[in-house]
């Protein structure tokens, strides 16, 4: 259900800005996407698990302010970033 590291690490690598980047909402937004996808699949074989959906719920609403956010300030990286993830908008 949770990432692991080695695979946050290399979310990390493929959306960073620099090489020290870590907290670019381009990042920020591919990590939340990856838990968000893996909740998803937990809730599919968990339907009746209200903990977790609130706790999906909240991980969407972040993603959706962090991308209102980067659209804010420069529609081209949202457009980039809402392809690559191919979340749908």
């Amino acid at each position: 259900m949770t990432i692991t590291k080695e695979r946050k690490k290399e979310v990390i690598r493929e959306f960073r800005l620099a090489e020290q980047d870590t907290g670019s909402p381009e990042v920020q937004i591919a990590v939340l996407t990856n838990r968000i996808n893996a909740l998803t699949e937990h809730m599919r074989l968990h339907k009746k698990d209200y903990a977790s959906r609130r706790g999906l719920l909240m991980l969407v609403s972040r993603r959706r302010r962090l991308l209102d956010y980067l659209k804010s300030i420069d529609l081209q990286r949202y457009l980039e970033i809402i392809r690559r993830l191919e979340i749908r908008k």
